[in-house]
């Protein structure tokens, strides 16, 4: 059985439904300041507590960061030191410099960071896996991405939300890193960005609309649309391969849960994508897919977690995305530590 403390009470009340529906954890511990949300996510059941510290100390294997975003990398390094295996919400930092101080102290402990994209987990995605293993895909071609979410007034009544301080980033950092992530792993690393960046919703410091352009590794070409002024929340994304094109639904957060279209270029094809379709179990998916992943690397079991790299990549697109805006030229990946924004790029 693998001991959780949970560090935050918001988006750690999904993670802890996850991880009461898996036998492989016990949340035995969960941190967070507010009395009233901690004393109904805890019950009797879980130990509470209001500090992190008491939780770092805690007698457990994980410690499970969902706090805001510029105390992720800070508290994964202190967990570490503690002695704990981490999984971190993203981003799992906000700078490339955190990234490799957060790689170093695990090294050092001998322990092991999960950073969080549970996007990747459903039956969409499963049956995409299972296309590009039969062959059926080919090459990346093209990609279209949307993340139009409706953001207001409400959603930034936290304090830390929509500020260089706080959130440490915008939009980009926030909603769309978790399409840059599908993007990555189901058709190919991004090698070349190319930004613009608004505040056109909200009267925030960040950003809250972007249009990219993203190269792909192997000559494939991507579009990611941003915003979070739509008039409901909605994510779509269409992969374009050398045989097939996949289609996502709008649901914005579990894009891989809904149903997808796959449909072959060649007609003569489609038969054959129908059946590895339909031949394809339901698995766990959302918090609970990523979770289960997680349980099996920490049992040295074959898995498909997250690894480290992925969320160590997606904070240098991040800085990328930054950099390319901010220069009005493109970007090219990756970077190296002598970057101008290696450090961060808050203002």
């Amino acid at each position: 059985m693998i001991r959780v403390a949970i560090l935050g009470g918001g988006i750690g009340a999904q993670h802890l439904a996850a991880y009461c529906a898996l036998d492989a954890f016990k949340v035995t511990h969960l941190a967070d300041q507010d009395d009233d949300r901690r004393a109904a996510l805890c019950g009797d059941a879980i130990t509470g507590l209001s500090d992190i510290d008491a939780a770092l100390s805690a007698d457990v294997d994980l410690i499970d960061i969902c706090l805001p975003p510029h105390l992720h990398a800070p508290v994964a390094i202190r967990a570490l030191q503690a002695g704990k295996h981490v999984i971190c919400e993203k981003p799992l930092a906000t700078s490339m410099a955190q990234v490799d101080a957060i790689a170093k102290a695990a090294q050092a402990a001998d322990k092991t960071v999960f950073p969080v994209f549970q996007y990747r987990y459903g039956l969409a995605f499963s049956r995409l896996a299972a296309l590009q293993s039969a062959g059926l895909t080919g090459a990346a071609r093209a990609a279209a991405l949307e993340t139009h979410w409706n953001r207001g007034a409400d959603y930034y009544e936290i304090p830390w939300r929509g500020t260089w301080t706080g959130e440490q980033g915008g939009a980009v950092l926030g909603h769309a890193i978790h399409a840059h992530d599908l993007l990555s792993h189901f058709m190919a690393p991004i090698t070349r960005v190319t930004a613009r960046l608004a505040t056109l919703v909200n009267p925030i410091e960040t950003e809250d609309t972007a249009a990219l352009i993203l190269d792909l590794a192997g000559g494939g070409v991507a579009t990611s649309s941003i915003t979070l002024g739509n008039a409901r929340d909605e994510t779509r994304l269409r992969f374009v391969y050398e045989h097939l094109t996949a289609t996502s639904h709008t649901n914005p957060y579990a894009p891989g849960e809904a149903a997808w279209t796959f449909s072959a270029r060649n007609p003569d094809q489609q038969g054959a994508v129908d059946a590895v379709v339909r031949a394809v179990p339901v698995p766990a998916s959302g918090f609970a897919g990523f979770l289960t992943e997680v349980g099996k690397a920490l049992k040295g079991e074959p898995n498909t977690c997250v690894d480290f790299k992925d969320g160590a990549a997606a904070i240098a697109l991040v800085t990328a995305i930054y950099a390319a805006h901010r220069s009005g030229a493109s970007v090219t990946l990756p970077l190296h530590r002598d970057h101008p924004l290696y450090h961060g790029w808050q203002p």
